[in-house]
Order: structure tokens, then C-alpha cells, then sequence
């Protein structure tokens, strides 16, 4: 877990295959340790991490890898549960994977002899990402290629279904807003969809395509970050349809944008993983130039720590972490 001089990155982790997704435990679990998931090309591995940031008798920082899954098949998204405790006995973990074969995996592990994992079958394409309800963690909505975004019981169970105009890019689901969830469509359209009523009740409009990702501000409720084409744009959605700021950023295009879990003024954005690197953009809203340039090899995925200013992309062989200020 060495510190890592070039290219400012703060720490990285070796991983045994190529990383394509990474993802911190959003929910708190009960242990001082942050919970990571990675998934490579036919399996997940969740681990522990500790940052000399939060803890001063940590030297840069501590990974443990607590399980390695089998998964068979290349992770292309995870979403952690709420449900996930590591102060219980026995622990509990649970996550949520989609796949390259349109199949979405619930895993269930004591981290001892318990390790279920079951299928849902429904999407009839690529699935691009999906979420937990972020307070029983009961349900898991998923967004995919097939132009749908659904709604799935742990049984597998589809409980609501929501046609889009456009493959869906991106669904959020706020601990604040229960009953609310955002979809992000490739063509530029942000909805909000009532999930007492299944309606849509409110929509943004980027104006510009493809919108890539999109992600609901944890801290205000209000904020809404997306990257599109080459720029980010925000909403505060009280103001207007259409974004009250946006900047261009990335040469080429835009991937991820992911808002810091602890600053509602800090989010990081990704570029597209071009021939050898892929650069991440760390922003603040009160700079007008970003605040943390980083290049990785190749990079995939981008993540929040629960509660520092600190991200995480994957890599080849590697995950990358970088640190920032508030």
C-alpha cells in the first residue's frame, strides 16, 4: 500500500486482474474500516481500507481483502446495500452486481460459510448501472441499453418498470427522497419518477449528447451533476430545467461524474479511457480550474469515500487513490 510520488496519486492497491469497476460502501457498516468492491473479469473481491487521513497510527493507508467471489463473467457495475453490517454477528455483506451477459447478481456472505448469490432476468441488454434502496435496502432499480429502468424485489421479483426514450445511463436513489428515483438517459434527459404513483414528475435537460452519467448530490437534495459530450453540468432543480453552470473539461468525452459524499461543492469527473491514460478531473465549485488533475493507465470506475474528500479509480492490475482538499 505504497504511497505513489508520480502523477500525485496518494495510494494504490495491486489487484490480480484488471479492475473494471470499483466501488466504497456508500452506508455506514459498523466498523472504523471502509468497505471497497472491485470487480475484474469473472470475479469481485470486497475488501477493507483504512487511510492515515482518518486514523494517525495508520502509515499511508491499510487494504485487506476480506472475500474473493466468483462471478464468471466480467462485472460491469456493483451497488452496495444498506443491509451490509461488519459489527453484527455474524457479519453481513451484500452487494449487487450487473453483468455483460444483461443479468444482475444479488450476493449475500457471513464471510464464513454463508455465500448465496441469486440471478435477475428481465433486461434484454446491456445494463449500465443500478442501486439500492439506500435505507431498508429491500429493492435494487437497474438501468440498462433496453431503453428501461427497473425495479426489483431481493427475490428477483420486477416490482416496477419504467419505459425511457433512450438507453438509461445512470439511476440515483437519495436517502433523503425515498419514494424518488433519477434516471439519466444517453439522449440528455434527467427524470424523476414517483415510485408510489410510477410517474415521472419532474425532468432536466442537458441539451447537449451523449450524456454518459449523471449522480444526485448526497449532501443537497437539490443539486444534480452530469457530464455530456466534453463538459459537467449542474442543476439546482428548483431554479430551471436547464443547468445553471457548465464547463467543458475533457478533450475528448466525458465518462463519470461522481459528487463527493462529504462536500456538496466537490465532485470528480472522468475522461474517456483513451490509448494509455484516463485523466480525473477533482472540481470545486467556487474554482474555476479543477482542483486535482490525475492520470491513470486505462482507468475505470470512480468512487467516494463515505466520509473523506478522497476517490478511487480502477486500473490495470491496480486501483488508484487520490486525495483532495475540502
Amino acid at each position: 500500500m505504497k504511497q505513489d510520488s508520480t502523477r500525485n496519486i496518494a495510494y494504490t492497491v495491486d489487484c490480480e486482474d484488471y479492475v473494471h469497476v470499483v466501488k466504497f460502501n456508500p452506508f455506514d457498516s459498523g466498523d472504523a474500516c471502509s468497505l471497497i468492491a472491485y470487480g475484474g473479469n469473472n470475479y469481485v473481491v470486497i475488501g477493507t481500507c483504512r487511510f492515515q487521513e482518518e486514523d494517525a497510527e495508520v502509515e499511508g493507508m491499510q487494504y485487506k481483502t476480506l472475500r474473493t467471489f466468483h462471478h464468471g463473467i466480467r462485472v460491469d457495475a456493483i451497488a452496495w446495500s444498506p443491509e451490509t453490517r461488519l459489527d453484527a454477528i455474524p457479519p453481513q455483506i451484500r452487494f449487487c452486481t450487473a453483468a455483460s451477459d444483461r443479468k444482475l447478481r444479488l450476493f449475500t456472505s457471513d464471510l464464513q460459510d454463508k455465500n448465496e448469490f441469486k440471478t435477475f432476468d428481465g433486461h434484454s441488454d446491456y445494463i449500465n448501472d443500478l442501486v439500492f434502496a439506500p435505507n431498508e435496502g429491500q429493492e435494487v432499480a437497474s438501468v440498462s441499453d433496453d431503453h428501461t429502468c427497473r425495479v426489483w424485489d431481493l427475490e428477483g421479483n420486477e416490482k416496477a418498470h419504467f419505459v425511457l426514450r433512450s438507453p438509461g445511463m445512470s439511476v440515483c436513489w437519495h436517502p433523503e427522497e425515498a419514494f424518488k428515483l433519477m434516471v439519466a438517459e444517453k439522449n440528455g434527459t434527467i427524470r424523476f419518477y414517483d415510485l408510489i404513483t410510477q410517474q415521472a414528475i419532474l425532468s432536466l435537460e442537458c441539451e447537449q449528447t451523449p450524456l454518459m452519467s449523471a449522480d444526485w448530490c448526497l449532501k443537497n437534495t437539490l443539486k444534480i451533476g452530469a457530464v455530456a459530450g466534453s463538459d459537467w453540468l449542474i442543476w439546482d432543480i428548483t431554479r430551471s430545467s436547464y443547468p445553471q453552470d457548465k464547463r467543458p473539461v475533457h478533450v475528448d468525452r466525458a465518462r463519470l461524474f461522481r459528487w463527493s459524499q462529504v462536500n456538496e461543492n466537490l465532485f470528480a469527473t472522468t475522461g474517456y479511457p483513451g490509448k494509455t491514460t484516463t485523466q480525473l478531473l477533482v472540481h470545486h465549485l467556487g474554482h474555476p480550474q479543477p482542483i486535482l488533475t490525475g492520470t491513470a493507465a486505462v482507468g475505470s470506475g470512480l468512487t467516494w469515500h463515505r466520509t473523506l474528500p478522497l476517490c478511487a479509480v480502477g486500473g490495470d492490475h491496480k486501483i488508484f487513490f487520490w486525495v483532495t482538499e475540502m
